[in-house]
């Protein structure tokens, strides 16, 4: 038990360390690159007749997103509100809080992504195993290999185009972008629900169909691998069913560098999800923060970004804190 805690502390060391790195690379990203994060604000004041030469008003803004200010400064004062749960004002969309673009963009991403990464990585390991256990020559195998490949060998913004192109443009079966219809009312309503779901098709058969060809090649390889073991063989030996080999045997041992494959893939799944959601803009926060780096909205973009690198962290985390509840060698070769 206490190496098994040290193996946690060492986890959340890590954890913490690439939380802070994290967090001082996306302060200084926004403020490094080229632009003015007021000028789309004074741009948007004088198509409404504001004025954009006001010296005043120039300050203001400045003082108020603390601009005035040097780097470091502006470093220290956003790690102590940082602290205090404050990610400040939206310039963009200001006198909007950050917290609460986040707040209504943070579902939109969850609902996304977690459907699409459950199914993904259950179907592809699942179809994997049956093309792994029947061999090259069974007409699952020859099937589902190429597709898988040319699956996985598609990025995300490509297939979400032909997608748009063949089920949005050409037959018009589902919306173009958006989350749900205008003039549907947001609520637990079958109107609301089922428009939710046809908005979303296009998105997640786009993330699904790219991750599930990885997770079907990953695990038919490492089934094929296993069919040589000896621990197979004599399964085989003691006259076990087919069936029960495969799923009790075989793909149970399989399971946890699968996991370990998630683990690793877990920030190209977020990406591919956040190019996604501007393709069809989808209003999760690759949206919003898609928007806020065309305005420089440097809180906005601070806070979408620290948001995604904590929660695939933490991700990442929890799935090494639970491989030695599933596999005890782990922690002893930790130990060792």
């Amino acid at each position: 038990m206490l190496t098994y805690f040290r193996y946690i502390g060492a986890r959340l060391l890590t954890l913490l360390v690439t939380v802070y790195i994290s967090i001082t690379v996306v302060f200084l990203v926004p403020r490094l690159a080229p632009g003015d994060p007021l000028g789309a604000i004074f741009v948007n004041l004088a198509s409404v007749g504001g004025r954009v030469g006001s010296q005043e008003l120039v300050q203001e803004y400045s003082r108020r997103f603390g601009l005035d200010k040097s780097l470091w400064e502006q470093y220290v004062s956003f790690l102590r509100e940082l602290a205090r749960g404050n990610l400040g004002y939206s310039i963009s969309t200001f006198p909007s809080e950050v917290i609460d673009l986040l707040r209504s963009a943070l579902p939109w991403t969850i609902g996304l992504l977690t459907v699409t990464t459950i199914l993904s990585w259950v179907l592809g390991s699942i179809l994997g195993a049956v093309a792994g256990w029947q061999g090259r020559r069974s007409w699952w195998s020859r099937f589902f290999v190429p597709v898988a490949l040319i699956f996985y060998t598609t990025p995300y913004y490509i297939l979400a185009i032909l997608l748009i192109f063949l089920f949005a443009a050409y037959w018009r079966i589902f919306p173009l972008s958006g989350a749900y219809a205008l003039g549907v009312t947001p609520g637990w309503n079958l109107a609301f629900i089922g428009s939710v779901i046809r908005h979303a098709t296009l998105p997640a058969l786009s993330i699904i169909l790219v991750s599930l060809g990885w997770w079907f090649l990953s695990m038919r390889s490492l089934i094929t691998g296993l069919k040589g073991e000896d621990f197979i063989i004599n399964a085989e030996a003691m006259g076990l069913r087919e069936r029960r080999i495969l799923w009790g045997y075989a793909f149970r041992n399989a399971l946890l560098p699968q996991a370990t494959g998630l683990a690793i893939s877990m920030g190209h799944i977020v990406g591919g999800a956040l190019v996604t959601e501007v393709i069809f803009a989808y209003p999760g926060i690759g949206w919003l923060i898609f928007n806020s780096i065309k305005g420089m909205d440097f809180p906005t973009i601070q806070g979408g970004v620290l948001l995604i690198i904590v929660a695939v962290a933490v991700a990442n985390f929890i799935i090494d804190v639970t491989y030695p509840l599933i596999d005890p060698r782990i922690r002893h070769q930790q130990a060792g």
